[in-house]
């Protein structure tokens, strides 16, 4: 066999040995995620829906989560994408719609400001009109 077929064997193996290792990985964490899944844990769904988890069918592949008092909406069981910690919570996001609203506005206030500095700044492909200096009428070489 020439090298380059046992070159081309080593990179298939390799292949082969990062696929069932990525595989096993991906159903530890499923099956991990599935243990904390247990009725009053919180909860967030795939497209973002935050809510404790009631109930969970695991014949009809359904989930009851309970997202404001006494409301409680059923979800595929797949949706359910993970289990908030009770820290996990960004403590830098807005709490109220004005605070986001004064959020907003001071970093609209630096954009106009940040704007305003570079509008001296030619922009890409722009000649910069630069004082030419004169050439000199001296001669070399005389």
């Amino acid at each position: 066999m020439d090298p380059l077929t046992i070159g081309m064997l080593v990179i298939l193996a390799v292949l082969i040995f990062f696929m069932f290792r990525n595989s096993r990985k991906r159903r530890q964490q499923a099956e991990e995620l599935q243990t904390k899944m247990v009725p009053g844990a919180r909860v967030m769904t795939n497209y973002g829906l935050f809510g404790t988890l009631k109930s969970v069918d695991e014949v009809a592949n359904e989930a009851e989560l309970e997202v404001s008092p006494g409301v409680v909406v059923t979800v595929h069981r797949q949706t359910l994408a993970k289990v908030v910690e009770a820290g996990e919570t960004d403590p830098t996001a807005p709490r109220s719609v004005e605070e986001a609203m004064e959020i907003a506005n001071r970093e609209q206030a630096e954009r106009e400001a940040a704007e305003a500095a570079d509008a001296t700044e030619p922009a890409y492909g722009e000649r910069k009109d630069v004082a030419k200096k004169p050439r000199s009428t001296k001669k070399t070489g005389e």
